[in-house]
C-alpha cells in the first residue's frame, strides 16, 4: 500500500495520537497553534510540526496541503475545524477532508458542506486508517485514558473457530462488545444470534487488556 500524505490540524490529545499512530507508514504533518504542544509532538514523534493557525492560507501552504491525500481537522473548536477543512478543500483541492465535531448538533452542517464529520472522535482514526493501514487487528483509537479501544478484526477467508458461530456462542470475555459486522457492502449491527462468516470484518469495543484474547477468539 502506497505511502500517503496526511495533514492534521490540531495537536491536542486526538491530533497527537493520530500523528503518532499514522506516521509509521505515511508522511504526516501537524499544524498546531500552541508552541508547547508543538514541542511535545516534535520530541515524541517523527512528524513535521508547524506552529501556526490551520485557518490561515499561508500556514496551510507551508504545510504543503496541496500534496495532501487527507486533511483532518481535530481541534476542540468546531468553527476552526470547519474553516480549516473548507480552506483545504477549496484552496488546495484536497480530495478527502475529515473533521472532528465537538457539538453533535453541528455534524449535519459539516456533512452538508461535503466534509466527513463525526462527533465521536474515535471514528476519525478509522476513517483515516481504512485508507492507510493493513492488519488483522487495527487499534483505531484509545478511549478513556487507555482503558478501552475500538478495534477492527479481519476474519480469515478460510475456515476459523468463529466462522459459522452465533455471537452469543463465541465466548467473548467480559469487556468486549461487537459493534458491527462488515460483510462486503453490508454493515450489520450484530445481535446474539448473528453469525460470523469467513471474510467478515468485525468492529468491536474492548478493554485494552482483552484485545489479544478477542483476536484469538475471532481468528484462530
Amino acid at each position: 500500500m502506497r505511502e500517503i500524505y496526511i495533514v492534521i490540524s490540531g495537536g491536542g490529545m486526538v491530533g497527537a495520537f493520530l500523528a503518532e499512530d499514522l506516521s509509521d507508514k505515511n508522511t504526516v504533518v501537524v499544524i498546531e497553534k500552541n508552541p508547547d504542544r508543538c514541542e511535545r509532538i516534535a520530541t515524541a514523534t517523527r512528524v513535521m510540526v508547524i506552529n501556526g493557525d490551520a485557518c490561515d492560507y499561508r500556514t496551510q501552504q507551508e504545510a504543503r496541503v496541496e500534496k495532501a491525500d487527507v486533511f483532518a481537522a481535530v481541534t476542540g473548536d468546531d468553527d476552526d475545524n470547519l474553516v480549516a477543512c473548507q480552506l483545504a478543500r477549496t484552496s488546495f483541492d484536497v480530495a478527502r477532508v475529515v473533521a472532528r465535531v465537538n457539538n453533535p448538533k453541528n455534524e449535519r452542517i459539516f456533512n452538508l458542506m461535503g466534509i466527513e464529520a463525526i462527533s465521536s472522535t474515535t471514528v476519525i482514526g478509522h476513517l483515516i486508517e481504512e485508507e492507510t493501514t493493513v492488519g488483522d487487528v487495527i487499534t483505531l483509537h484509545v478511549l478513556k485514558k487507555g482503558k478501552l479501544a475500538i478495534v477492527e478484526v479481519d476474519i480469515p477467508s478460510e475456515s476459523c473457530s468463529s466462522c459459522g458461530k452465533a455471537v452469543k456462542d463465541l465466548g467473548l470475555p467480559a469487556g468486549c462488545v461487537l459493534a458491527s459486522i462488515i460483510r462486503g457492502d453490508e454493515v450489520i449491527v450484530p445481535q446474539g444470534d448473528s453469525v460470523i462468516q469467513a471474510g467478515d470484518s468485525v468492529i468491536a469495543v474492548a478493554s485494552v487488556d482483552k484485545e489479544a484474547r478477542l483476536k484469538k477468539i475471532l481468528t484462530s
